[in-house]
């Protein structure tokens, strides 16, 4: 007697409410291995695009906006500084290394950033073609940049003021691409980068001073080359967490912010969105158990007569157990299955609308060590489901049963 046959065969036999069974606890896993896949994409790409920054100095505003405009460059800046007050700090022998950013101009919707050879060597990401920037109006590109805007080495454009595309375009000043960037997958694959010269050659034709242009926040000077955007700060030891942001939030017109504090904030924030969302799937998990139960339930009332006759014919009280654990343990897994195909798939969907407007759209699509405890609550639902179809067919009472035909 062919047990694991005749599981598969009850099993289709009851169609619908197998499907129903199988999308309850595909939904429910899905959505907590999303969530977990999500989370872990954020998580690492938060944490691999702070190549080791550990303050950020910037205008008065929201510490979080700081660190997400100037590490991550998915939010506006606060305003500018003047390079004057920053160097006055980089003096202090706490700090080891800095560098200075600029930015408020794009193309076509990238982010221009004026800084020195220092910042994209913090990436360690290795050249397609070309090299570094080595005067002003010179600019290395991101992988992205490149393919996404058919840009080449000696190609040349034009910049637009603002952080997003529409903005007034800069046609006094061409930018030629001298260098392109390997794919890295992270934020720098996004950024055009130039020296600082080359930002305020772009800006210094203008004479007007005190205004606010979309996507950039603070006032603008007749000379741009004494004012930067942000400096990136490296300490030259873990005291420098201790003192130096707040001396510098209290004492200057200047904010400090420490990005691994914001991000691990920001982290918290997010996993508690997390949490309760998990707490939803679980209901829907518990839900899709006992939609199993019921379609095992239903299943062995109206199968008594057949399971009394394989007793007849030999079949086991065990082999009863088997046949009926083994219907509730493959709707499990084959729902655990493709619950985690239904996560990938709407993470791959989402990979491609992100690609072009966020720096974090490189997701993993394999198991993730945090998703390996679906596969014990999916057995667990599964067993608990056919705990009490299995006890009754274990009882079953043959000549009852056969004489109530």
């Amino acid at each position: 007697m062919n047990i694991n046959r005749l599981s598969w065969i009850n099993i289709i036999r009851n169609p619908f409410n197998t499907m129903l069974s199988l999308l309850l606890m595909a939904f429910g896993v899905g959505v907590i291995s999303l969530l977990l896949l999500l989370n872990k994409s954020v998580e690492e790409k938060l944490q691999r695009n702070l190549n080791g920054i550990d303050m950020v100095i910037g205008a008065k505003g929201s510490p979080l906006q700081l660190i997400l405009s100037s590490i991550y460059h998915i939010d506006n800046p606060t305003g500018n500084i003047l390079l004057e007050e920053v160097n006055k700090i980089k003096s202090n022998p706490m700090i080891e290394s800095t560098i200075p950013l600029s930015f408020g101009d794009s193309y076509r919707g990238f982010r221009i950033v004026g800084t020195t050879h220092a910042y994209p060597k913090l990436f360690q990401v290795n050249f397609q073609a070309g090299k570094l920037w080595n005067k002003s109006m010179e600019v290395v590109i991101g992988s992205d940049i490149a393919e996404d805007c058919q840009l080449k080495m000696g190609s040349t454009f034009y910049s637009s003021h603002g952080l997003i595309e529409g903005g007034k375009i800069h046609n006094e000043h061409a930018f030629k691409v001298v260098g392109i960037l390997d794919i890295s997958n992270t934020v720098i694959d996004q950024l055009i980068l130039t020296s600082s010269e080359s930002i305020s050659k772009v800006h210094n034709h203008k004479k007007d001073s005190n205004h606010t242009h979309e996507g950039v926040v603070g006032s603008c000077s007749d000379d741009h080359s004494d004012m930067i955007t942000v400096m990136l700060v490296k300490f030259r030891s873990p005291v420098g967490f201790m003192s130096l942001p707040r001396q510098i939030n209290e004492n200057t017109n200047l904010q400090a912010a420490v990005p691994a504090f914001e991000i691990n904030r920001l982290i918290s924030l997010l996993g508690l969105g997390v949490r309760s969302i998990n707490m939803i799937a679980f209901f829907i998990i518990i839900v899709s158990g006992l939609s199993i139960f019921i379609s095992l339930y239903n299943s062995l009332k109206r199968r008594r007569y057949e399971l009394a006759l394989m007793r007849v014919h030999g079949a086991t009280r065990f082999q009863l157990v088997k046949l009926v654990f083994q219907e509730g343990m493959l709707i499990s897994i084959l729902g655990l299955f493709l619950g985690i195909l239904f996560s990938r798939l709407i993470l791959y969907v989402i990979s491609l609308f992100i690609h072009h407007n966020y720096s974090f759209y490189s997701i993993q699509l394999g198991l993730i060590k945090e998703e390996l405890w679906l596969f014990p609550i999916a057995l667990f639902v599964g067993f608990i489901a056919s705990l009490i179809p299995i006890i009754q067919a274990y009882f079953i009472n043959i000549p009852k049963t056969l004489s109530n035909v």
